[in-house]
């Protein structure tokens, strides 16, 4: 049985709890170190992300009926120097299904029956997706504002779904409050660790393709949870030898919703208090992440720059992306506008990977 380390007082709690974190208050990791990279230990017969699972936290095969077959998504050059993930070509159109699979995977092996969540749009519909696969009752907490389309996903699925007025951080409020007075398992891709080791193949799937990782990185930052699979899986390459050094990450935010890019700025240790505005960058809008303490860390290892993505730049970039024939979503067109503001502020730069993280189709509203 794995177990919980609790971040803040460092107790150890078997991973089979229904607790969403330690009773200290803090938030869990995972007690578990992958074995050293070794592509010979990649299952090529398996068309999944559980294909790298010999480095992966999961719960025996129990994997196997909950997969959907997300993962092994293409990584193309767009442009030179620019290689895309398409990671919106998985079963709900976003690379939230990653996460999705190994945390489901693992409700299921514990005999979780019934579960909570919050979302934006895009993990909730993973979540409910995977849930329907395994039998998993499941509701869905919305921030008014969601894309109609995403909702609608999540009530196809057979979720319940939630709309809650105000922003994306009181949507999380009110569905923790359910947790903590119902104790309804609270199934959130940033409080549950299990998220993160699905997470970490968006790096493995991308050094097997190009055999190498690019000089930058560019990666989302709202709740971070690609931002942290992505950090664990790099750092689980250099220290096995498989890369020599560690490439360039530069994190983005919405110009109207940074707390982590003013924390990076001031040099504090928690995320700064934020002004929250409307962002089309829905997917990024979180002014308060769980997780921010552990993000600025990650970033102060790794010396990564944040950026932010200009507002009145991201309808453009989706734009200009589509016409090299990738319909992508507002906050997915994000990465291409902060890439590009990136290269303002410190200089031309080519050889950098870039995720598509989420359809079009989900977000035109």
């Amino acid at each position: 049985m794995l177990n919980y380390v609790c971040t803040c007082c460092g107790k150890r709690t078997p991973a089979d709890t229904r607790a969403p974190k330690c009773e200290c208050g803090g938030l869990f990791e995972l007690d578990f170190t992958p074995p050293r990279w070794d592509p010979s230990r990649i299952d090529r017969s398996e068309w999944s992300i559980f294909r790298y699972r010999d480095f992966m936290a999961v719960d025996g095969d129990v994997w196997r009926s909950v997969s959907l077959g997300e993962g092994m998504t293409p990584t193309v050059e767009l442009w030179p120097g620019v290689f895309v993930k398409v990671d919106y070509t998985m079963p709900t159109l976003s690379f939230k299904d990653r996460g999705a699979a190994t945390l489901v995977a693992h409700m299921k092996a514990i005999g979780v029956k019934q579960c909570v969540q919050d979302s934006s749009g895009n993990v909730g519909n993973s979540v409910a997706a995977y849930c329907a696969r395994a039998g998993i009752g499941c509701e869905i907490y919305v921030p008014e504002g969601t894309s109609p389309k995403k909702i609608a996903m999540i009530q196809a699925h057979g979720a319940g779904v939630n709309v809650i007025p105000g922003s994306r951080d009181h949507c999380a409020d009110v569905c923790r409050e359910r947790v903590a007075k119902e104790g309804v398992y609270y199934a959130n891709h940033v409080v549950n660790p299990f998220f993160y080791e699905g997470m970490k193949t968006y790096i493995y799937e991308a050094f097997e393709q190009l055999g190498r990782i690019p000089e930058h990185v560019i990666l989302p930052l709202g709740n971070g949870t690609l931002f942290i699979g992505a950090v664990k899986a790099l750092e689980h390459l250099l220290a096995s030898g498989a890369i020599t050094k560690f490439p360039k990450i530069i994190a983005l935010q919405s110009e109207h919703c940074d707390p982590l890019y003013e924390a990076r700025r001031q040099g504090l240790s928690d995320p700064a208090e934020v002004d929250v505005k409307p962002t089309i960058a829905e997917g990024i809008a979180i002014g308060k992440p769980l997780r921010g303490r552990e993000l600025l860390e990650m970033m102060r290892r790794h010396d990564i720059t944040v950026v932010t993505a200009p507002e009145d730049k991201i309808l453009a970039s989706r734009a200009r992306v589509a016409r090299e024939g990738y319909y992508i979503e507002h906050t997915t067109a994000a990465n291409f506008a902060a890439w590009d503001h990136y290269c303002e502020l410190y200089g031309p730069a080519t050889d950098v990977l870039i995720t598509l993280c989420g359809a079009g189709i989900k977000s035109d509203h």
